[in-house]
């Protein structure tokens, strides 16, 4: 049949209202081979979308005749290619289809295929206008590429076009890459043009086609605000309860705030550092300063190396690191007091840093310190001679750093070889505060555990001696002394986990685990006085208590101090009932504690970790004598036969008996006094004020930190204390009520901030909490749904979406240390508390399967039911066991149900809310995130709330790695 009469048969069949348009459709099989197909495909796909009524639709039809006349791929034939840029024109900013699921994947094929032909149609178009150039008759090509870069233009100007093209490349990967060999060739084409107009429009084109693939991950920042609380908080919260930790999940958390809260990198890494001369300049005299000063210097560095990994390059991590100081020498208040505060120049020490590192180049460097200087010229200066033989702790910790380094690789050496050689080197770690600057160095560089874990194996090499000399035992007794009080220091200013080795089954317990894990007294750990471990063997106590009892001193000649240190308690008791029978007088007590802590601190903390275990179990009246014991061993003794290094050995003692001491005295409103070290020794302890309520002490240092918008170290600590004392829900619970009071909409969005960076003293506990019990009981009891009103709703659907992510994205981690040392109450079982209806295997199969025809299961309301909760978490296989998997998937559950219900209210609104703040948080593509636990029905109900009814809200929102996900995102998409 000739192409005219094919023509001729269409038009009679439109004039005669003929309703069987597939007949019109199957036409196609009359073309010649070669012909157009991808403007064949799309004319088909809106042709079945456009019928109404018993006739074609006239614009349809004429779509389908002009595609026919168009016959070949020949860009030579201008009436043909005229014609079919027409037909783009006509439909290509007005694509629609309500069919199934397949059809519009199929839509977005053909989209994809009338791309790349416009794309070679543009290049053509180009090539002959040079030809034309060159021949001297310009005016016929230029008029077919500026069509064809018309057209171009107005299909990529579609973001619901780009949105399905973004999809077709998915699909079809291989036709993608021929697109951008149809893009470069087009580059290379245009390049040689002279006409500035056309060429700038090609480039627009180009740059519209570039960014299909990541026009998710295009993020708008915030350059209006400069102060970033949450940041702020963050860091302050890192630099004063977890030092220890690993730099990485620090990074990951703070990389999450920053694309949440679509911070600029100047202003982030500003933030950075205002937190840090914040934390020290607050810091209390002492460890807690050390502490910061080696977390500015020697970790957050560190951190700013991997920030820059993240970046896009390190040429602008550098102008970036370069631009936050500069606005922070302009915060010169800030910057005098942390010079006065760490007694130098703090920013040359910074700046020489982050040279070192690689974050500054040398030419910045100079320029800041060369502004610095002429700022100082002019800050208050200290009064003559004052401080000026105080080295200053940046400079220490610095130092310090390379001496962990040279003193791990001592440790490693054969103790027995020169033991006296180690003790010199451990006893001038006592001196001075040269141990809490080893160890704050070691805590910020990752090697406190490696440190801890050398002492551990001394202390085990010092535990007996067999045929030894009086200064052998000396020496012996000493490296089991230090090593003991350093561990257990350690372990007190730092977290015992810093201290224990990962559990290896069949490998034996050094004795310093051991003892630690069961005699020793830690903050919300109760010891039982009468625990196997206070009871060892009969003889060896009796022997101890005889020694203790009848001799003028300590012996040390083959003494075993493991068991010496585990038979301490059991000999005190016996002591003790000796004492309060009248068997044995003061003095004799005087004698015998005198003895314990003469020669070796370690027994007196022994003897005290038991005291304090035995006087929690005593009735008030029964208390005075074992605090009087107590009281006689946390003094020195003044005596000269002491061993080497006594001194220094007693200010550590006092340290570790005062920690140990002080919940016990605390409840029996008894005061020992312990000997000066001249430093704070607890800066953080007893902070909540007495006979006060704790959920006003809560609502009280809320309302001081929101009003004052940002949290310090002291309020932290307050936090963490309260969060310990009233458990998770109580914490979580009482804090959303605080921000559901707000009614100004910029405290609730502080609120917001604050209320994160607090969260993170346990985010994983909150997050279940907040998803699992608080927001469902809101959502579902229509009493409460007032509350949920903007602005309070609004800041509470950031909230819950910015601890969902926080917690997804890290919870396959390790706890931090401060998580792992709270004693928490159990948290209920979660797969009881949400049973989720999980398909049988058979139906998720029948929904997975490559068969086309079950892919209808989307649009089929007989299977509806069926499909209900299926979501891209069921087909990446997550482990639906996992407490925060399950609570996740229940949440969208619930949102599912609530977007399909019949009932609107200010609970949908909260819902489109959190939908929207997910939206906005994530990164392109949604695997591996939250949403993947969104039933892939929600998607349709969604699309129907005005304000989610756009293409990139449908692709953030939808698993495009899947299938399913596909489908289901084109179809919502071709619906809008």
């Amino acid at each position: 049949m000739k192409v005219v009469n094919l023509k001729q048969a269409i038009l009679q069949a439109w004039k005669e209202r003929w309703s069987d348009y597939q007949w019109a459709i199957n036409m196609k099989k009359f073309f010649p081979k070669g012909a157009t197909w991808d403007i064949l495909n799309l004319a088909e796909a809106l042709l079945e979308q456009a019928m109404i009524g018993p006739s074609p639709n006239p614009l349809i039809l004429s779509y389908l005749k002009y595609a026919i006349s168009s016959q070949f791929d020949d860009f030579s034939r201008d009436l043909c290619v005229q014609a079919l840029l027409d037909i783009m024109d006509m439909f290509c900013d007005r694509l629609s289809c309500h069919g199934k699921a397949e059809e519009c994947i199929g839509l977005c094929r053909a989209l994809l295929s009338a791309l790349h032909w416009l794309l070679r149609c543009t290049a053509a178009s180009a090539e002959r206008l040079q030809e034309s150039l060159e021949a001297g008759t310009p005016a016929a090509g230029e008029k077919q590429l500026a069509m064809c870069l018309q057209r171009l233009d107005k299909t990529l100007s579609s973001t619901k076009n780009r949105a399905l093209l973004h999809i077709a490349k998915l699909e079809e990967a291989s036709s993608w890459t021929a697109i951008e060999h149809s893009l470069l060739k087009l580059g290379e084409i245009l390049a040689n043009l002279s006409n500035a107009q056309l060429r700038s429009q090609a480039e627009q084109c180009g740059t519209l086609i570039r960014s299909i693939p990541t026009m998710l991950s295009v993020h708008s920042e915030q350059p209006h605000k400069t102060g970033f609380p949450t940041v702020h908080a963050l860091v302050l919260l890192e630099g004063t309860m977890n030092l220890t930790g690993e730099t990485q999940p620090l990074v990951e958390q703070l990389m999450m705030v920053k694309r949440m809260q679509h911070i600029p990198t100047p202003l982030f890494v500003l933030e950075i550092w205002k937190a840090c001369l914040v934390g020290l300049i607050e810091s209390p005299e002492g460890t807690e300063e050390l502490k910061w000063t080696a977390f500015t210097f020697l970790k957050i560095p560190q951190v700013l190396v991997k920030l820059k990994k993240y970046s896009h390059g390190d040429k602008d991590f550098t102008e970036d690191v370069n631009c936050a100081f500069e606005f922070l020498l302009k915060l010169t208040p800030l910057l005098d007091k942390a010079d006065q505060r760490s007694n130098c120049d703090f920013t040359d020490f910074l700046l020489q840093e982050c040279r070192k590192q690689g974050l500054l180049s040398e030419a910045s460097v100079n320029n800041l310190m060369a502004k610095r200087a002429a700022d100082r010229e002019h800050a208050p200066q200290p009064k003559s001679g004052e401080n000026a033989n105080i080295q200053p702790n940046p400079g220490l910790i610095l130092r310090a750093e390379p001496t962990v380094t040279n003193i791990l690789k001592t440790m490693d050496a054969d103790h027995s070889k020169s033991p006296e050689g180690l003790l010199g080197v451990l006893g001038h770690m006592l001196s001075g505060k040269s141990l809490d600057l080893l160890l704050a160095a070691a805590a910020a560089t990752g090697k406190l555990k490696s440190f801890a874990r050398k002492f551990i194996n001394l202390n085990e090499f010092t535990t007996h001696g067999s045929e030894e000399s009086t200064k052998a035992a000396s020496v012996r007794a000493l490296l089991f002394d230090i090593s003991f009080l350093m561990l257990c220091h350690v372990a007190q200013t730092y977290g015992s986990e810093v201290i224990l080795s990962e559990s290896s089954t069949g490998a034996e317990v050094p004795f310093f685990e051991t003892w630690i894990q069961t005699c020793m007294p830690e903050e919300g750990k109760i010891l039982n006085p009468d625990h196997p471990c206070f009871r060892p063997d009969s003889t060896k106590v009796e022997s101890l208590v005889a020694l203790l009892n009848n001799s003028s001193e300590m012996k040390l000649v083959q003494m075993n101090w493991h068991e010496a240190c585990l038979s301490i308690s059991a000999a005190i008791l016996e002591i003790l009932n000796a004492w309060e029978n009248g068997v044995l007088a003061f003095e004799s007590i005087q004698k015998i504690t005198d003895n314990i802590k003469g020669k070796v601190c370690s027994l007196a903390v022994c003897a005290v970790a038991w005291l304090v275990a035995h006087v929690r179990m005593l009735g008030l009246d029964e208390r005075e004598k074992s605090l009087q014991m107590i009281r006689q061993l946390a003094g020195p003794l003044y005596s000269e036969n002491t061993l080497q290094f006594y001194n220094e050995r007693v200010v550590i003692m006092s340290s570790i008996l005062e920690h140990m001491c002080a919940d016990v005295l605390q409840q029996t409103a008894t005061q020992i006094k312990f000997p000066s070290t001249g430093m704070d020794t607890m800066p953080y302890w007893n902070l909540l004020p007495p006979k006060r309520p704790i959920r006003e002490v809560l609502t009280d240092i809320f309302a001081k930190v929101l009003e004052k918008g940002w949290v310090d170290s002291r309020s932290i600590h307050i936090f963490d204390t309260l969060l310990h004392m009233g458990g998770v829900y109580w914490f979580c619970n009482n804090l959303i009520k605080e921000l559901l009071k707000e009614t100004r909409k910029e405290h609730t969005l502080r609120a917001v901030e604050l209320l994160y960076s607090i969260f993170c003293l346990d985010m994983q506990q909150v997050t279940l909490v907040l998803l699992g019990h608080i927001l469902p009981g809101l959502l579902t009891d229509s009493s409460k749904w007032h509350s949920l009103m903007d602005p309070p709703g609004t800041a509470l659907a950031k909230l819950a979406v910015w601890c969902a992510l926080s917690s997804y994205s890290s919870h396959k981690g390790q706890a931090s240390a401060r998580q792992k040392k709270r004693h928490r109450e159990d948290i209920e079982d979660y797969i009881s508390l949400f049973p989720l209806d999980d398909m049988q295997p058979s139906k998720l199969m029948r929904l997975l399967s490559s068969n086309e025809d079950d892919a209808n299961v989307l649009s089929s309301p007989t299977d509806r039911s069926m499909s209900s909760s299926l979501s891209a978490s069921q087909l990446h296989t997550v482990n639906m066991r996992d407490p925060l998997n399950r609570v996740l998937a229940n949440l969208f559950l619930l949102i599912s149900s609530i977007l399909g219900s019949r009932t609107a209210g200010p609970h949908t609104q909260f819902v489109q809310w959190f939908m929207e703040e997910c939206v906005d948080c994530l990164e392109q593509g949604s695997r591996g995130s939250i949403l993947q636990f969104m039933p892939f029905t929600t998607v349709s109900e969604l699309v129907k709330v005005s304000a989610m009814s756009s293409p990139k809200v449908v692709l953030a929102i939808t698993d495009l790695s899947l299938p399913l996900g596909r489908q289901v995102a084109a179809k919502a998409i071709a619906a809008l």
